[in-house]
């Protein structure tokens, strides 16, 4: 142990007392630091320096019209950039930009083609576009430039479909409201329209038995509009029999008339006649009561009597008939008391007939007549004479003019249904036509009819569909409060969807810029170059020839004198980013120390591989260095790497010692520091076993090569 102390203390005295020696010393104590005070400082904020990131504008767009508004986007897009500090945007025409990329001029270049606007407004049409605005990139100029462009240009694309989903959504919220406020005017409507539908839901099954029977109806009034046409032509002959027969009946009537007047004296003979029957019958009563004749004789004048009444009887029935047919056929009631008097003389005619055919009866029995008989028989032998004289005495005066006044109103009546039934005959080909009309739309709305009744089933599915459909509406959402819905304010709600989500940042361990957060990769990698600088400057062997030092002795003796140089670079550093560089550290002590426990170990791990290994360690520790420089995660996510260091990252030392000196940055989480130390600590473990049991044997089995590579002159 006192070999290895005098081996360190003879290093620090001739460090100490060699100028020389003690330059190099601190250049290998400083120089770290500037790698890493560089590197930080150079990626101090890069993101808030774009503005010197030179983008050509280029804007061709003619404009165009919507809804006879004239819009030019392409100069909206222009004006905002314009406004937009954060990239260099220089506005050029379209020929200077893509010159300007291709020699380097600018990072990126935007055209705005000259359809720009045009193709926008075919969002009003049935086939909309999508219009494009043209970025060019020249990737040559820098790695990161092209990242940066990008994302500048992607901004305008999404500022542009922002802008453009705030106006559409503004305009389609603007017309929700309005149909909102239709539907809220026209609720009382919708209201009843759904009643109704629900109401021929209901009443399908009485549609479907409409239709069934109107098609039935329909079909019957088929058969009779066909039975009509079949009889139209005896219908038409009958017109034309009626026709003759009014002629003739009319022929008749002016003869009947002419006939009355020639006739006239007859039938007052006649009357005249029935009042002799009537006054006969009298005096034969008067004689049946006066007198007893003998039987034989009075049978004889009884059955002349009943001869002559039985006439009477006939002939007034035959003028009652005749009265009463033209009674009939007139306008009036003129001769209903003469018929009425008839009447009532034919009646005791014959019930004179009836009483004379008792008394007869009697005196065939040999038998007196009943006076009671013979009282009542002249009583209506009577009443006949005064009635047959009465009519009599009016015939002159009333009825024989009631009689040709009704001959005169047959003969008009007669007329008019001549006049009638030739403006029929004449119409029938007309009727024949309307006939044959109505037969044919019969046959088509029975086709229609069966069209309905076949498609009512599809009809009462989709009225059911619609009814559920309303009903499942009713359930999920009020109308009222889709209305409501509808009804919201329109521009509220276009800048909603326009950005429906805001990103709340919760930033944990927040790091304000970007040289801080790179400061533990390139800390790290500061002090692995810091060990590197030393094993190339310095040697590891001991030169003491008057002294013989065990291999572990030389290990661990020369290995102090790093670690007390390697450490100094480590506080340098650490200090120099904290208060020369004003490096953000949340934990500047531990930063402090966590940097001490790096530097020693790495260099114990490049001490290690050199004094093991010789200049064959130097180049283990470079390759080393450039493994970890890839596969640390240090500058990108290892997640992004490829699958290779992907598989080492794991395994290498700056995985740990860059995670630890983020945890002093940000914030320490104490089991993240703990197994970062114990994975180091696995390293240190590793690295003095290799030291310890391997120096001795590699060295002596090395020797002569390395004797050789000296020869060279070219290897020290």
């Amino acid at each position: 142990m006192n070999k290895i102390g005098t081996i360190y203390w003879t290093d620090l005295k001739k460090i100490a007392t060699n100028w020389a020696a003690a330059v190099v010393i601190l250049g290998l104590v400083f120089l770290p630091s500037l790698y890493a005070w560089f590197n930080i400082k150079a990626s101090w904020d890069p993101y808030s320096q774009t503005s010197g990131i030179a983008i050509a504008v280029a804007n061709n767009d003619t404009g165009s019209a919507i809804r006879d508004k004239q819009i030019n986007l392409g100069n909206e897009i222009v004006n905002s950039l314009k406004d937009n500090k954060k990239i260099g945007w220089t506005f050029v025409s379209e020929e200077e930009a893509i010159k300007g990329v291709q020699e380097g001029d600018y990072y990126a270049s935007i055209v705005i083609p000259a359809d720009f606007s045009a193709k926008i407004a075919t969002i009003m049409t049935n086939n909309p576009q999508k219009a494009e605005i043209i970025y060019t990139v020249n990737e040559k100029i820098n790695a990161i430039s092209p990242k940066i462009t990008a994302k500048g240009a992607s901004g305008v694309i999404e500022e542009v479909n922002q802008n453009f989903i705030k106006t559409a959504n503004g305009t389609i919220f603007r017309i929700f409201n309005e149909i909102g406020v239709e539907l809220q005017n026209q609720l009382p409507t919708i209201e009843k329209l759904k009643a109704l539908v629900f109401r021929l839901e209901g009443m399908f099954p009485e549609i479907n038995q409409a239709v069934g029977r109107g098609l039935t109806d329909v079909e019957r009034a088929a058969q009779i509009a066909a039975k009509v046409q079949q009889d139209l032509p005896l219908v038409a002959q009958l017109g034309k029999d009626g026709t003759d027969f009014s002629n003739r009946l009319g022929d008749f009537l002016t003869k009947s008339e002419d006939a009355l007047i020639s006739v006239s004296p007859t039938i007052k003979a006649d009357l005249a006649l029935l009042q002799q029957a009537a006054a006969a019958a009298e005096q034969l009563a008067v004689v049946l009561q006066e007198n007893k004749p003998d039987p034989a004789v009075a049978k004889a004048l009884i059955d002349q009597t009943i001869k002559r009444l039985t006439v009477a009887a006939s002939v007034t029935d035959k003028l009652k008939q005749a009265l009463t047919r033209l009674e009939d056929i007139s306008d009036g009631t003129r001769l209903m008391p003469a018929i009425n008097k008839l009447g009532q003389a034919q009646s005791r005619f014959q019930e004179q007939v009836a009483t004379l055919t008792k008394i007869k009866n009697a005196i065939d029995k040999g038998e007196q007549p009943a006076a009671e008989l013979v009282d009542h028989m002249h009583k209506l032998a009577a009443e006949t004479n005064a009635i047959v004289g009465d009519i009599l005495g009016r015939y002159d005066s009333e009825i024989q003019p009631s009689v040709l006044n009704a001959i005169e109103q047959a003969k008009k009546a007669n007329q008019r249904v001549g006049a009638v039934l030739t403006d029929a005959v004449q119409k029938l080909p007309e009727v024949t036509r309307v006939v044959q009309d109505v037969a044919k739309a019969f046959a088509t709305g029975k086709k229609e009819l069966q069209t309905i009744q076949q498609n009512l089933p599809t009809y009462e599915a989709q009225l059911k569909a619609l009814a559920t459909k309303m009903r499942a509406l009713d359930k999920e959402a009020n109308l009222r409060e889709i209305i409501d819905l509808l009804r919201h304010d329109a521009q509220k709600e276009s800048e909603f969807f326009a950005e429906p989500v805001v990103l709340k940042e919760n930033r944990l361990f927040p790091i304000p810029n970007y040289g801080s957060a790179m400061s533990p990769f390139f800390t790290t990698l500061s002090l692995w170059v810091g060990a590197l600088l030393l094993v190339s400057l310095l040697t590891v062997e001991v030169h003491h020839p008057e002294t013989s030092y065990r291999s572990y002795q030389i290990y661990f003796g020369r290995f102090f004198t790093f670690l007390t140089i390697a450490l100094l670079q480590s506080l340098f550093v650490t200090l120099g980013d904290i208060y020369l560089l004003g490096t953000y550290v949340c934990n500047k002590l531990w930063f402090v120390l966590f940097g001490l426990v790096l530097s020693a170990v790495f260099m114990l791990i490049v001490y290690t591989l050199v004094s093991v290994f010789g200049n064959i360690g130097k180049a283990l520790a470079i390759v080393l260095l450039v493994l970890q420089l890839a596969g640390s995660g240090g500058t990108f996510p290892i997640q992004v790497t490829p699958p290779f260091f992907q598989a080492i990252h794991p395994f290498l030392p700056f995985t740990y010692a860059i995670s630890m000196m983020r945890e002093a940055v940000g914030g320490i989480l104490w089991h993240v520091v703990t197994r970062d130390l114990m994975m180091l600590a696995v390293y240190v473990g590793i690295f003095l076993l290799l030291g310890l049991a391997l120096k001795k044997v590699i060295n002596r089995a090395s020797t002569g090569f390395i004797q050789k590579a000296k020869e060279s002159k070219l290897i020290h």
